[in-house]
């Protein structure tokens, strides 16, 4: 890997932080470690990028002239690949159409190809042809996970698949003082004893059942229940059992969207439980977020999260209410957080999936 010469499309640097973009600073935070290799990052505001990545002898960042994806793929990468003498790179779902060097392409999820029901039609069609064109002429394709690697395999009929798994960014890991984070939220945000849910607001995601269990089994009664995310996908059966609720416990009830990092950290450290009830998911972060804050988390087991076997008698069927209610019951006095929290850092870590992608672009 001497002198070799990668660039990384960081565009998703300038919008809100999601599931690629802890990807991708998880990865290459890692990555810039290696000396012999030389990096590339491209975005339009390469100012706050370098706030995420800071300064180092073998990183250069390259801006954008346009926020227009298709600018961005037709023209402002291959330049910066032909006047920088690009040997890899690495994208995010969809590639350029027009090859200028060697590609990689990490498709985090095909979920939309198996659970068609929870995805808009146009969504699904464009995206299939988008994602299987890069699949095939990607020279290496990532993914997060073992369950997304066999979906990606079975939909695209390519075998060249690396796993490189997500992880939890280092800062969820440091100590903190839970009963001063308690008071900084209450001051903040007005919300005090809390269940989290973090997540974008789309039906897969399961909000609906969450607030049934949360009503149905008079949760609201000692505790609140905090949404964090932004709207993507509208989920009309949430909206239909909320609306009929009465005034008081609408009022246990608070969501919160455009929510800065440090703010999101603040409500992950200070709630008294969090909890994952998705029923699709490519990988699966926020969970291991709020384990490795050792807040007690319970979390659904399906697709990618049933590879999540650390969290033990805290995984639910998120289908059946009376599942994540004992669940809830358990989490809340869960002792084991801590040993649960080293094996999930055992299990995933940044150091894991950088060994992965060097064994793949070598």
């Amino acid at each position: 890997m001497k002198n070799t010469k990668i660039f990384v499309d960081c565009h998703v640097f300038d919008g809100n932080f999601q599931g690629t973009t802890t990807y991708l600073k998880g990865l290459y935070l890692v990555l810039l470690k290696e000396k012999d290799i030389q990096f590339y990052f491209g975005a339009f505001n390469t100012t706050f990028l370098e706030t995420i990545f800071g300064k180092h002898d073998n990183l250069s960042y390259v801006s954008y002239k346009s926020k227009n994806k298709f600018y961005r793929l037709l023209i402002d990468i291959p330049r910066i690949i032909k006047e920088n003498k690009i040997d890899f790179a690495h994208f995010q779902y969809v590639i350029p159409p027009i090859k200028t060097c060697k590609y990689i392409v990490t498709i985090h999820d095909v979920l939309f190809l198996d659970f068609p029901d929870y995805f808009p039609f146009l969504y699904r069609v464009k995206n299939k042809l988008l994602f299987k064109k890069s699949a095939k002429n990607a020279d290496i394709v990532l993914s997060v996970s073992e369950y997304s690697k066999t979906q990606i395999q079975k939909h695209f009929k390519t075998q060249k698949v690396v796993v490189t798994p997500n992880a939890v960014d280092p800062i969820y890991l440091e100590e903190y003082d839970k009963k001063q984070i308690q008071a900084q939220v209450e001051v903040k945000f007005k919300v005090k004893n809390y269940f989290l849910f973090v997540s974008r607001w789309e039906p897969r995601k399961n909000h609906h059942r969450l607030l049934k269990v949360f009503v149905e089994k008079e949760y609201y009664k000692n505790h609140l229940l905090v949404f964090i995310g932004d709207k993507a996908i509208e989920n009309i059966e949430y909206n239909n059992y909320y609306k009929f609720l009465p005034k008081e416990i609408k009022a246990k009830i608070i969501s919160f969207n455009k929510v800065s990092f440090q703010d999101l950290l603040l409500f992950v450290r200070g709630a008294d439980l969090s909890i994952y009830p998705s029923l699709a998911e490519g990988f699966g972060i926020p969970p291991l977020e709020s384990l490795a804050a050792k807040i007690p988390t319970i979390c659904s087991n399906t697709t990618a999260m049933s590879d999540f076997k650390f969290f033990e008698n805290c995984l639910f069927n998120p289908f059946d209410l009376e599942d994540i209610k004992n669940k809830i019951e358990i989490g809340l006095k869960d002792n084991r957080v801590a040993q649960k929290k080293d094996a999930m850092e055992d299990k995933f870590n940044w150091k894991l999936a950088a060994e992965q992608y060097k064994k793949a672009i070598s």
